[in-house]
């Protein structure tokens, strides 16, 4: 796991992004797995999961996790959640010590942080999820808790980059009516999408002054988890809370 330092502050903001070492899973999810939904052993992600708690200093019943499914949906939480919210691509609070959590396995994980009001958001921005909306509504959602945009700072973790990314042409004019920038050639020369770049245009656009991008891509890097490699494949994750 890899840490990002925080502003310090009374109650500071803490971003970590994990990746495939180190944990119980077995081969194709070797092996630390943190997603549930991808047909891995229960008891290994669960233990995975167990470790992520313990390497972080805090109780497993304070990961909030998500049932993600590249929509828009966000949920503002105050305090341990039990099971995954339904629905959801993006979470929110004000509260200390709960820790958001983001699985990804090519997609964006956006970890947001406001340190002046004490908000915090996870945000999974696939493709779909960028196209619909979810890092404006995951900042609005912010803001209703008190964050102000001028006081955000956003890590964009690892995620596929746009010279591996290829999509239809189509599709990549769908995405690109949102956010110009995603839209880029592949290092083939077809359509492709940068998903960091089409989220960072939209941060910047919503006046986030902070937009650091952790540079490694899912596909290249093999100690990082990708559907778009692997098909059948863990998840690592991002995750975000006020210590």
């Amino acid at each position: 796991m890899s840490s990002v330092p925080a502003a310090p502050s009374a109650v500071r903001p803490r971003r970590v992004v994990t990746d495939r070492r180190g944990g119980r899973s077995s081969s194709p999810y070797d092996t630390f797995n943190l997603g549930g939904h991808v047909g891995d052993d229960p008891a290994a992600v669960a233990a995975n999961r167990e470790r992520l708690a313990r390497e972080i200093g805090v109780p497993g019943d304070r990961l909030v996790w998500m049932d993600q499914v590249h929509g828009r949906g966000v949920a503002v939480v105050d305090g341990p959640v039990e099971g995954p919210l339904p629905a959801t691509d993006a979470v929110v609070t004000a509260t200390p010590g709960l820790v958001l959590c983001v699985l990804v396995a090519d997609c964006v994980p956006i970890l947001l942080v406001d340190p002046e009001a004490g908000v915090v958001a996870a945000v999974h921005a696939g493709r779909e999820g960028l196209r619909q909306g979810v890092v404006p509504a995951a900042l609005s959602a912010m803001a209703s808790l008190g964050a102000r945009a001028r006081h955000v700072s956003a890590l964009l973790g690892p995620a596929v980059c746009g010279a591996c990314y290829e999509v239809p042409e189509q599709m990549q004019a769908e995405v690109a009516r949102v956010a110009p920038a995603a839209a880029v050639p592949t290092r083939k020369g077809t359509p492709g999408l940068d998903l960091r770049a089409g989220v960072e245009e939209i941060l910047r656009r919503a006046g986030i002054p902070e937009v650091v991008h952790d540079p490694r891509c899912t596909v290249e890097d093999r100690q990082l988890f990708s559907h778009r490699r692997d098909g059948v494949t863990g998840r690592q994750a991002g995750v975000v809370w006020l210590g």
